[in-house]
């Protein structure tokens, strides 16, 4: 008898494990939009560092402008402005919009030295843009540390997140993109259209599949004082 309620327990515990790890991960990305949800919006001043090899774009000085749920534009100090080509690569909140997606739980990890939870994110819309979301949490602070994302139009790109002032509203002082230069095409978010004229890099042929990498350095932000919906036009 003894033996029959010690195995049903472990059949128990092997059906209720994987239950329980999935609803830590929905209370963990739970924690994550709650966070993020306290910005409405904001405008911030940061230095913007591009090191692609098809591209020689200096370093610039940018004003950063973002207002829920997905509007986002960036302005380089002469004027001229960049417009994303969909602001979700950059604006993390956007890929919890609307809660279509399903949390999977994907084990342990590290970023740059420090401990974090891996989890998964499925869209459940056929038509999305982007296939998977693997996110590195922190879970103390609720913080992304880092996010792999899969798209269909523009391959898979890396981001890593630095923080620091701002860590209480999920802002990083940093952003670092990493991608593949392959098909000459920056992650969506980053494929910038340069207003003003400004003329479209060529791509270096001989460049290969190396690694591009976009750094921006927020340096200040002022957030939920408002925006006018005007300006992302």
């Amino acid at each position: 008898m003894k033996a029959i309620v010690v195995a049903c327990m472990g059949a128990m515990l092997v059906f209720t494990a994987p239950e329980s790890r999935a609803q830590d991960a929905d209370g963990l990305i739970k924690k994550v939009k709650e966070k993020l949800s306290l910005v409405n919006d904001y405008q911030a001043e940061g230095v913007m560092k591009t090191d692609v090899s098809f591209m020689k774009v200096p370093e610039s000085k940018v004003t950063i402008f973002y207002k829920k749920p997905d509007k986002f534009r960036i302005k380089k100090q002469n004027g001229i402005s960049i417009v994303p080509k969909g602001g979700g690569a950059i604006n993390l909140a956007a890929l919890f919009e609307g809660n279509n997606y399903t949390a999977v739980p994907a084990g342990k990890g590290d970023v740059n030295g420090s401990p974090v939870t891996i989890v998964k994110l499925l869209p459940l819309d056929e038509k999305s843009d982007v296939v998977i979301s693997t996110l590195y949490i922190e879970e103390k602070e609720a913080l992304i540390k880092k996010a792999v994302i899969t798209t269909r139009e523009n391959g898979t790109y890396d981001m890593e997140m630095q923080y620091g002032k701002y860590t209480s509203r999920g802002l990083p002082d940093k952003i670092t993109f990493l991608f593949a230069t392959k098909d000459y095409k920056l992650p969506k978010g980053l494929a910038f259209d340069y207003d003003a004229g400004e003329p479209q890099p060529k791509p270096n042929t001989a460049a290969g599949n190396q690694k591009g990498k976009i750094e921006i350095s927020y340096t200040s932000y002022v957030i939920n004082k408002g925006i006018a919906n005007d300006l992302f036009k």
